[in-house]
């Protein structure tokens, strides 16, 4: 198996829907994204991979010494590790990003809940827009495209909408990703939260945090329209972020898990978008 089948497989494994958001791209490009989605996939599952926080504490350590040059053995002997260095190269991406990526994932090692929206937005920039942002760098062959309105938009609709669809799981495990702050002005408990209570509260709470992602995803729609079409496709991810807005603002139980679009149904929403945008 050749290094780039190894980390579309991974990255397919681990983060489905980025994965097919990275089909419409080609060549080099799409392995060097790829491998940055492959490298954030690979972060973002460390918490599910560890029963408390010290092990994950390491494992990070290992990734951020990694990209900071403080190597620990044959650094680029990890597949995730050296396809991620070569796109670095590749690109001229810098790694300050990367590491305050790895930071801001701390949080999730820890059962502290988000306590508001900026700090909320603060970690939706750091761990979601940081990766649109490059996929857009490396399409643009290694030069930023724009201020970054269109990735900040996007990575905040993004990390709002993926919690709001793991909520009940997340909480059922102690987590609160999202921000505390509304719930508790429309009157939630932890408690309840926890216990699965499907409550006016938390209707009302998933009502408005799913407005404000949708906010935010017209907002990156309309900066996305400004870029050059050679870089859009890097924002493919937004019909499947759009899917999953409709589909919680129709859902009588937001603490439920929702059915995810089959691949061919997700493939196509980003075929069309891909043809009115690229």
């Amino acid at each position: 198996m050749s290094a780039d089948t190894y980390i579309a497989d991974f990255l397919k494994q681990h983060d489905r829907d980025r994965y097919l958001s990275t089909l419409v791209l080609t060549g080099p490009a799409r392995d060097a994204v790829q491998a940055l989605y492959a490298f954030s996939a690979d972060v973002a599952a460390i918490p599910a991979r560890v029963s408390e926080p010290g092990p994950g504490e390491i494992r990070l350590q290992w990734w951020t010494d990694a990209l900071e040059g403080h190597e620990h053995g044959n650094v680029n002997q990890n597949p995730l590790a050296a396809a991620l260095f070569s796109a670095i190269e590749t690109y001229g991406l810098q790694t300050g990003p990367l590491v305050r990526l790895i930071a801001a994932r701390r949080f999730d090692l820890y059962q502290d809940p988000m306590p508001d929206m900026d700090t909320f937005e603060g970690y939706a920039g750091e761990t979601n827009s940081t990766l649109y942002q490059y996929a857009a760098t490396i399409l643009n062959k290694g030069t930023a495209p724009d201020d970054g309105d269109a990735a900040g938009h996007l990575g905040v609709a993004h990390a709002l909408t993926g919690h709001l669809r793991a909520l009940g799981y997340n909480a059922a495990h102690g987590h609160i990703y999202l921000p505390w702050s509304i719930f508790a002005a429309n009157g939630v408990a932890e408690q309840q939260l926890f216990a699965g209570q499907e409550t006016d509260g938390i209707h009302a709470a998933v009502g408005q945090i799913a407005d404000i992602a949708a906010e935010h995803l017209t907002a990156a729609r309309k900066a996305i329209a400004l870029l050059p079409k050679p870089v859009r496709p890097a924002f493919a991810m937004t019909p499947i972020i759009s899917a999953q807005l409709k589909n919680i603002a129709k859902t009588a139980k937001p603490l439920a898990p929702l059915t995810p679009d089959p691949d061919w149904r997700a493939i196509l929403r980003i075929a069309l978008w891909s043809m009115r945008n690229g």
